[in-house]
């Protein structure tokens, strides 16, 4: 299983090396700029970038002298991890943190900055270096224009859906949070969906992070981009969940991972420690039981759907709600409520197709009467999930909720 370090953001969100956990030194706050650029103020005015006082000569001899340090690697040795030095790490998270202000990344882009990464990634073989590249072009990538011409790079395109398939949790991170910033940018969404749609190790990869790692922020983040590529794709999402694991093989010649009991494995290991990434892998289940195939995948009586159907209960009978819980609490769940009462509804209708029935848990469900009042729940909805949980009691239900 894998693990790796802490730190996720929401999508469009710029990302600071500081919050990887990892970084040297850590900051809260944009850097000081160089010392250099501190001295005479019409100097600075012309080393400024935009409105910044942030040094273009620093940046670029920062940038050149990354290009002379990997190459100097690549040539010197063909194998064995390279080493940044904490003064390279140090000048690197600089660029990573300045790389959330607007203008810093027009001027990273001026200056062919996505390029020089991509050769970098491509060249690399430090994953500290591999995710601070990916950081800052995800920074860069939060902007619409710098966005636009950051994803017009086929090449990069290409290496950045082949890093899903690295093993370093950081990189992995940084690569998925990247991939969600443009996939939530409307001017190139449906660029990148082409892109994924043709390369089929996505899935794959995707899949094993899901199934294999321990790594909550990362697994929240990868649920975050599966949602969003389910989202906005339907077809996608519908040839994803039909292909049948042994009719792809990956690179070992293992058969390929199913989707979702990938999604169910993700979501048990987020449920303890990240109720926010449960909630997003609800969603995926919901909008998996919006279409015909996702129903036919649920109700085989050798598929995922019994599991999803007891992991669903138990969430929402041990986590969710409790017998002597007060009304407020349940409206602070209403949010999570609604995405699981909506997957065991579409659920319910596939128990007959199942070897075994679910043994149901009970909870109060008065307490749930006051969202219902409220708007946040329907009626169909609770109904059809109360006599799911309870089906002896439908009538009784019925009546405290309405």
């Amino acid at each position: 299983m894998d693990s790796g370090t802490d730190g996720a953001e929401q999508v469009g969100q710029e990302r600071s090396p500081s919050s990887a956990g990892s970084c040297s030194p850590v900051m809260d706050r944009n850097p000081s700029p160089p010392p250099d650029t501190a001295d005479g103020a019409d100097d600075e005015d012309v080393d400024a970038i935009g409105d910044t006082v942030y040094s273009k000569h620093w940046l670029f001899s920062t940038l050149t002298r990354l290009i002379h340090m990997v190459t100097e690697h690549s040539e010197e040795s063909s194998e064995g991890q390279m080493q940044l030095s904490d003064d390279d790490e140090e000048d690197l998270c600089r660029v990573w943190d300045m790389a959330m202000d607007k203008d810093v990344a027009g001027f990273l882009q001026e200056f062919k900055a996505t390029d020089i990464l991509l050769g970098v990634i491509a060249k690399s073989r430090c994953p500290r270096l591999t995710e601070i590249s990916v950081g800052i072009l995800g920074n860069i990538a939060c902007f619409p224009e710098t966005c636009v011409t950051l994803s017009q790079n086929e090449d990069l395109g290409a290496v950045l859906l082949l890093l899903l398939g690295d093993r370093d949790p950081p990189t992995l991170l940084e690569t998925s949070r990247l991939l969600l910033t443009c996939m939530s940018q409307k001017d190139v969404c449906s660029l990148w969906l082409q892109r994924i749609r043709q390369q089929t190790s996505v899935c794959s990869s995707l899949c094993f992070i899901m199934c294999s790692s321990t790594n909550t922020d990362l697994l929240e983040k990868v649920g975050e981009l599966v949602d969003k590529l389910f989202d906005l794709d339907e077809e996608l999402m519908k040839s994803w969940i039909t292909t049948p694991p042994n009719e792809e093989k990956g690179d070992d010649g293992e058969s390929s991972l199913d989707v979702t009991s990938c999604l169910l494995e993700a979501a048990k290991q987020l449920r303890t420690e990240n109720p926010n990434g449960v909630e997003v892998y609800l969603h995926i289940l919901q909008l998996l039981t919006t279409i015909d195939e996702g129903i036919q995948v649920f109700a085989a009586p050798d598929g995922p759907g019994k599991a999803v159907w007891d992991f669903v209960c138990d969430v929402v009978c041990e986590d969710l709600c409790q017998p002597n819980d007060l009304p407020v609490v349940l409206h602070e769940q209403k949010s999570i409520l609604v995405q699981a009462f909506a997957v065991l509804q579409a659920l319910y209708r596939c128990q007959d197709q199942w070897s075994s029935t679910s043994d149901a848990s009970k909870f109060s469900w008065d307490t749930v009467a006051d969202l219902v009042k409220k708007g946040y729940l329907t009626e169909k909805t609770c109904l059809t999930a109360a006599a799911s949980l309870l089906p002896k009691f439908k009538t009784s239900v019925s009546g405290i909720l309405f």
